[in-house]
């Protein structure tokens, strides 16, 4: 659905206009029907990809397919469904007339337009009392809704989000999440960027991990975790405090914890602890979370 290949854009800023790299080499493909993350951290490139797969923006070289097309042709839109990380709307509309224009704006109108309305508001969950009321006056929350409710009212074969959680509370994050998960079960590829790791985790099939402009990352969750070391935490019966610590244990902030950084360090602990009568409660094999992973490609980069 999304193939890119060696995509690079540089920015001109400042009275000199000095380039700025801010995209170099980016490779990434998208296969249809999937839910695809996109992550980094603030300034690494995450709007300037999204914003060049929506046309809004060109690109310095690469080749780049959206639904087939380039980006740069209006035929690659017909199919795109995009909703902005902030998305500026006309505010003397209400929620309901802001619908109604962006529909008919897709080709909608009649009961058509009337039944695709209720559809999307009430899967974003916004089809509530305040939907009705001018765009001036909503929350950031509330904005998040509707500007999701705009982007699938066409039914989009790919749905193109930059932040989509941004702004939103518990309850407003898990609806969203929903949305997302019953669009993919309809079929709808989603490409999304988010700094709301944990729901990344939790619904991505894919993800691709950008920092300074570069793919340092990218597989399914499986993959991008179990390529980096594992820990185990061991907790003990009886105080082990005397014990002399193999290399690579140490103590966890738990009493009565410790932690291994690799299977060989388990080992000893373990003999080590069966030796001195010492029992085994329990022994939980933990990965890095995307969080770890994220933050330790952020410091190597900066190092």
């Amino acid at each position: 659905m999304i193939q890119i290949e060696g995509l690079n854009k540089t920015y001109h800023t400042g009275f000199l206009m000095r380039p700025k790299k801010a995209l170099t080499d980016i490779h990434l493909q998208v296969p249809q029907g999937i839910i695809y993350g996109f992550i980094g951290p603030n300034g690494a490139g995450k709007s300037t990809t999204i914003k060049v797969l929506t046309g809004l923006l060109n690109f310095d070289s690469g080749k780049i397919q959206v639904a087939g097309f380039s980006p740069r042709s209006v035929k690659s839109r017909t199919r795109l469904g995009y909703c902005p990380e902030q998305p500026y709307f006309y505010d003397y509309l209400t929620g309901r007339e802001l619908m109604s224009f962006y529909g008919r704006l897709a080709g909608l109108q009649g009961k058509e337009l009337e039944k695709r309305t209720e559809w999307a508001l009430n899967l974003v969950h916004a089809n509530k009392d305040w939907i009705d009321r001018r765009l001036r006056t909503y929350s950031k929350g509330m904005m998040q809704r509707v500007g999701l409710a705009q982007s699938i009212l066409s039914k989009p074969d790919l749905l193109i989000l930059d932040e989509p959680m941004s702004g939103l509370d518990p309850m407003g994050r898990r609806d969203v999440r929903e949305a997302i998960l019953s669009l993919n079960k309809d079929g709808v590829t989603v490409f999304y960027s988010s700094h709301l790791l944990s729901d990344v985790e939790s619904i991505s099939d894919r993800v691709a991990m950008i920092v300074d402009g570069r793919i340092v990352r990218e597989g399914s969750i499986d993959e991008i975790t179990s390529s980096c070391s594992v820990q185990y935490h061991i907790r003990t019966g009886e105080s082990s405090s005397n014990l002399s610590l193999p290399s690579g244990v140490k103590p966890s902030s738990q009493s009565g914890e410790w932690i291994c950084d690799n299977a060989a360090a388990r080992d000893v602990f373990i003999q080590s602890c069966l030796n001195a009568g010492i029992s085994i409660e329990k022994i939980d094999h933990q990965r890095p979370s995307l969080e770890d992973i994220l933050t330790e490609e952020i410091a190597r980069a900066e190092s």
